[in-house]
């Protein structure tokens, strides 16, 4: 069996192939799938070939930088949200880096305006890999902390 990480009910996270680093998470046992918030989705053609351009996060987020990236492996689904509203939403696959591990999973695009945490991760991600005791915060983000801390004491 594998050795499951604790995670807490918060944390920080690197999305490398977006370069965006230290961007909070939410963990939510009660959600199936990651999501992540998006400025804008929408899908264009390109030479013939149909990709979906997102911009992530927004202008209130200080991670924002406005970049469009192209997907040209996407999907939708429809997904029920926590107040029983069903909506059709894209999907891509994406790398998460906690804990020192990256992790590839499907991530819902989706608009989370005035919430404090841009990415919301689910089940299908935590249920190999975690598992989740409440009375932590940011614990992934405090072992990268530690890491940098014994480099930058070794230089």
């Amino acid at each position: 069996m594998k050795d499951k990480i604790i995670i807490g009910r918060k944390d920080k996270a690197d999305l490398p192939s977006l370069h965006l680093h230290n961007v909070a998470v939410k963990i939510d046992s009660g959600a199936y799938s990651c999501s992540i918030h998006c400025e804008s989705v929408e899908e264009i053609e390109v030479n013939g070939k149909l990709f979906l351009e997102v911009v992530f996060l927004d202008k209130e987020h200080p991670k924002y930088t406005g970049e469009k990236v192209k997907f040209e492996n996407f999907r939708t689904k429809k997904v029920r949200s926590s107040t029983g509203y069903q909506q059709e939403r894209y999907f891509v696959e994406l790398g998460i880096v906690l804990f020192d591990n990256e992790f590839i999973t499907d991530f819902s695009l989706t608009k989370r305006n005035g919430l404090r945490n841009p990415i919301l991760l689910g089940r299908k991600l935590l249920n190999n890999n975690f598992v989740i005791d409440t009375c932590f915060t940011n614990l992934s983000f405090r072992k990268k902390q530690q890491k940098l801390r014994k480099i930058k004491d070794t230089l």
